[in-house]
């Protein structure tokens, strides 16, 4: 009889373990764009972990940031809404039903943050907004420099917002994203036995400063010399400024490179630790690349989104259209999603269902569980844009709404009072307006347009967690 408990016990014991909740690590690159990765095509950046990753994933070719730039993409990742403030926001003031961080801490996970957060400070802080642990997050936007010491500038000058953490564990040499994935790595290894953990890790790279280690730069120039982009032209003009059409920027090229080697370590070590099966991992970044400058000079232009029109700072397809994996061991079928329409705002959604089959109400963004299962497809779906932060000095882009509904996609523009209509299934290049062509489609995607428009862009939404009596900065809206 006591050894049929036994084999009990331990079936019973089994059961429970087998039954646990999955981990979580959404993992968020800064102004990486769609083609910077070698399996989306890149011949300069090599990115094999990623590529790996992705080849046991689910890859989503449809996946798209909810606003052009950092902040207000962030803000919508965090709260599953369109973000029409276009700013921080106040995330204080989120009711705690509709926290994410803090339903999945009473589900008795251990909840961190790692990297950028630049989404406010005080009340707003990611450890008071209910992540239990925090590193190198807070108010900043950026690094002063990407080596040690971290928050100073090439110039000398101190960094205007400096990054928690970091310079008070660094040590000559050291490089930023190395030491973001050192503390992700540690965080993962301390998790209490039997708490499983919820983790977002923000890598600053592959924003500017562009700095990399020397030796990535060397190893990507002699690269370079072997790529012949024939008759493509550097840059062509595009709205205020240029647009940059090459991949060849050996500096950007190491960076992306870093980001994937230190992504090889942590899932080595997912591995290792036979957590990888039992992990949802989430790839993706928070908008496209920088492609353009504006009228106040010729900046140094990271990379090119091509054959994607535009980037960052832009509502064509090159400004936010985002690379996207979703890798769950066994439990999700590798393959490539072509048609399902999903965006940054949806992945926190997804994730609470996914993880602990609960779900938030009143808010924008929707869970695509199914879709992940392979149940439903989501390529009729209709998703909104709009940019009021027009940047013409730096990145070039207009004051712009947009509308992308099943194959088609209208451009409103609101300085010219002009629209633009594309059919992205037949021309993913945005190089075809069919306005004056097809009036039909044109006059729907604008009844789309302004609908939205008339039950998202009013006060009481727009209003919604502005930090009242205090002035915004440029940095702020970054």
């Amino acid at each position: 009889m006591k050894k049929i408990a036994h084999i009990i016990l331990f079936c019973v014991s089994f059961y429970n373990y087998s039954q646990t909740k999955p981990n979580v690590l959404f993992i968020i690159t800064d102004d990486w764009g769609y083609h910077d990765l070698s399996y989306n095509g890149s011949k300069l950046y090599n990115t094999p972990n990623v590529d790996n990753l992705a080849k046991n994933a689910i890859i989503f070719t449809n996946a798209y940031s909810s606003y052009p730039r950092c902040t207000p993409s962030r803000y919508a990742m965090l709260t599953g809404t369109y973000p029409v403030n276009e700013n921080k926001g106040n995330l204080a003031a989120l009711p705690k039903e509709k926290n994410f961080i803090s339903l999945f801490n009473e589900e008795g996970y251990h909840t961190f943050y790692v990297g950028k957060w630049h989404l406010g400070d005080g009340g707003a802080h990611p450890k008071n907004f209910g992540f239990k642990t925090t590193y190198a997050a807070g108010r900043s936007g950026g690094l002063g420099s990407r080596f040690y010491p971290f928050n100073t500038q090439k110039n000398g000058k101190p960094a205007k917002e400096p990054v928690e953490d970091l310079e008070e564990e660094g040590k000559a040499g050291d490089y930023a994203s190395d030491l973001l994935t050192n503390k992700v790595i540690q965080l993962i290894k301390d998790t209490p036995k039997g708490e499983p953990f919820m983790g977002v890790l923000a890598y600053y790279a592959v924003h500017t400063p562009l700095e990399a280690k020397e030796k990535d730069i060397e190893r990507n120039k002699e690269q370079l010399k072997a790529i012949d982009f024939g008759d493509i032209p550097e840059y062509i003009k595009e709205g205020a400024g240029r647009r940059k059409m090459r991949q060849d920027n050996p500096v950007y090229a190491a960076m992306v490179e870093n980001v994937d080697e230190n992504l090889g370590r942590i899932f080595k070590m997912l591995k290792d630790k036979k957590l990888l099966d039992n992990t949802i991992i989430v790839l993706t970044s928070d908008h496209g690349g920088l492609s353009n400058d504006g009228f106040k000079g010729q900046r140094n232009l990271a990379t090119t989104n091509n054959p994607l029109r535009a980037g960052k700072g832009w509502l064509y397809e090159g400004g936010i259209r985002v690379p996207l994996i979703w890798h769950f061991g066994k439990n999700f079928k590798p393959h490539i999603n072509e048609n399902s329409i999903v965006m940054g705002m949806d992945i926190f959604p997804t994730l609470l269902d996914l993880a602990i089959d609960k779900q938030v109400k009143g808010i924008d963004g929707e869970s695509y569980k199914n879709v992940l299962n392979g149940k439903v497809s989501w390529e009729n779906r209709s998703v909104f844009w709009n940019s009021n932060k027009a940047r013409p000095h730096s990145t070039g882009d207009p004051k712009e709404s947009a509308v992308r509904s099943g194959d088609y996609k209208l451009m409103f523009f609101k300085d010219t009072n002009t629209y633009e209509l594309y059919n992205l299934k037949e021309d993913i290049s945005e190089s075809h307006d069919i306005s004056s062509e097809n009036p039909a489609k044109l006059a729907e995607m604008k009844s789309l347009l302004k609908a939205w428009k008339k039950e998202y862009l009013v006060s009481s939404k727009m209003d919604i967690g502005k930090n009242k009596g205090k002035k915004k900065s440029n940095k702020d809206k970054k």
